[in-house]
């Protein structure tokens, strides 16, 4: 049996993780489809309609409508999207950072490997949550970038992913050096050393492979914080600006409704307690499938 099938029979034993990533495909199945959904509904994600705020839930707004009248169901789709594409994302590229640092620390060893495990030290103890105020506070019209570029989604969603990317890969990295150091002792790695082989080939055709599950399941468990730090960012105007739906800024537009409209609160509160509740639990999930002393 392969090692991936042995993988696929463990993970399928633990019921969290299979509950975990049925909501997570159910939820980024409806995600997707939120141009469709909008369509059925007959609603606009951004349109206004004051003359229907704050509408109970009805056939024609499954979940009501906002202090503005837009479709709450609609928006949770839409921003859940954002949410989502920013926590992945960001996940991702962190992972990257983080392996190539852990790789390579771990792979050349010597000064190399203390300078850039005394970086993550530096990085891990900083306060993450107010750096990343303070970076997200930063104008970035100061470093050249056109007004147009600045001010269009696409720019609010990267800048948001990579300033959280840049502090967010330090746990990859300790776990992928952790391994690295264990791997680059074993008799196949040594044997390629003796016959020659570059240090590069070493670390990318010896090592990577025999090192890539802990950082498949760092970034996993990953993703629920890194959502959260964007809720956060969101949450206080610092991340995924207005008209552009995600969690974050919905619960900043409900906060002042807390007391008459909760509901508007509640839906994206939920949605992301439980998806990062399902990213942990397939992470722990994975941790399990893919340890070989499980």
């Amino acid at each position: 049996m392969r090692i991936s099938a042995v993988a696929w029979a463990r993970f399928r034993r633990q019921r969290l993780a299979l509950f975990g990533a049925l909501w997570l495909v159910t939820l980024g199945s409806l995600a997707v489809a939120a141009p469709m959904v909008a369509l059925w509904l007959g609603a606009d994600v951004a349109a206004v309609d004051l003359l229907a705020r704050l509408v109970p839930p009805s056939a024609a707004h499954p979940l009501g409508t906002d202090e503005l009248g837009r479709d709450v169901l609609v928006r949770l789709l839409y921003g859940g999207r954002v949410s989502l594409g920013v926590g992945l994302g960001t996940a991702i590229m962190a992972a990257l950072i983080g392996t190539t640092i852990g790789l390579t620390a771990g792979a050349r060893g010597g000064r190399l490997d203390a300078a850039l495990m005394r970086l993550t030290d530096g990085v891990i103890a900083l306060p993450l949550l107010p750096l990343l105020i303070v970076l997200a506070a930063v104008d970035p019209a100061k470093l050249g970038l056109s007004p147009e570029a600045l001010h269009s989604e696409a720019a609010g969603v990267a800048r948001i992913m990579i300033l959280v990317a840049l502090v967010g890969w330090t746990t990859v990295a300790r776990l992928v050096r952790g391994a690295t150091l264990a791997v680059r002792e074993r008799d196949f790695v040594l044997a390629a050393v003796a016959l020659g082989a570059s240090p590069a080939r070493i670390m990318t055709v010896h090592i990577l492979p025999n090192v890539i599950s802990p950082a498949i399941v760092a970034t996993t468990l990953s993703v629920g914080n890194l959502i959260l730090f964007e809720s956060a960012l969101s949450f206080l105007g610092l991340g995924i600006q207005p008209p552009l739906p995600s969690w974050g800024n919905m619960l900043t537009g409900a906060l002042e409704l807390i007391w008459s409209a909760p509901a508007l609160a509640v839906w994206p509160g939920a949605m992301i307690y439980a998806t990062v509740v399902a990213f942990n639990f397939v992470g722990d999930g994975l941790q399990d499938a893919l340890d070989p002393r499980s």
